[in-house]
């Protein structure tokens, strides 16, 4: 399936190149509170260009500061394709959150980690991370119309003229007052389709099958907009690269 949309540049959060206060940006980044910066001060835990810090009040340049002999760890903004398993919600203060996949101190961040948008517990597939509100915005702005392509598994065969409803945006949900937006079907099997949306409703997909009187069994999300998860196994996450989190253009 082919996708065209101007290219455009994503907004990124400035580098923050001002001096700041060491217990500030230390418990902004997740290491500790405010108070227990001194005791990884007195303790000489932390180094600022290679020398020792004694002072929790001074202004440091983050790009200078370790921490028990390693660089502070994402000092500004940071950008994650993550492959979100079934199972997994993305609350934040649930034993099931996908935040327990990633490191423990990043759930103290400020401003915290959030996804782009949801997946729901049955739905697995590619989810962005970012703590940049901005960007975050950027990419769930529901006037961009990002394509989102999914793969479903139905429990009965697909009716025949479910692509062309789909295509015809008239397709009403249950307890909705205004029809889908017009999206595009791709036939791999009786059972298992290729389904591209652009847009975000609540358990969109499940109820869109519904509505053409069939029940999704498996739901998983193969690309949002041109992000893809390629080889990443569930649970897995990695960074993405200037390059990427600036890309606009859908291949």
């Amino acid at each position: 399936m082919t996708f065209r949309q101007p290219v455009r540049q994503a907004k990124l959060r400035p580098m923050q190149k001002t001096a700041e206060r060491m217990d500030h940006l230390l418990s902004r980044l997740g290491y500790c509170s405010r108070s227990e910066v001194r005791d990884l001060l007195r303790e000489g835990r932390v180094r600022v260009a290679g020398e020792l810090l004694r002072k929790a009040s001074a202004r440091v340049n983050a790009a200078e500061v370790w921490v028990d002999e390693e660089p502070i760890d994402h000092p500004h903004a940071f950008y994650l394709l993550y492959h979100k398993p079934l199972g997994k919600v993305c609350a934040h203060d649930d034993p099931r959150a996908i935040y327990q996949d990633f490191p423990l101190r990043w759930r103290y961040r400020r401003p915290a980690l959030s996804s782009v948008g949801r997946l729901d517990r049955e739905t697995s597939g590619v989810l962005l991370l970012t703590d940049d509100g901005d960007w975050l915005h950027h990419w769930t702005s529901p006037r961009r119309a990002i394509p989102r392509v999914y793969r479903v598994t139905l429990q009965e065969p697909l009716r025949g003229d479910a692509a062309d409803i789909l295509a015809a945006g008239t397709l009403m949900l249950d307890g909705e007052d205004t029809p889908c937006c017009p999206a595009t079907l791709h036939c791999l099997t009786e059972r298992e389709v290729l389904l591209t949306l652009t847009e975000g409703r609540y358990h969109e997909v499940r109820r869109m099958f519904a509505a053409l009187d069939n029940l999704v069994l498996t739901l998983h999300r193969e690309a949002y907009g041109p992000f893809l998860l390629g080889d990443l196994p569930a649970g897995q996450w990695r960074e993405l690269t200037v390059a990427e989190r600036m890309r606009e253009e859908i291949p």
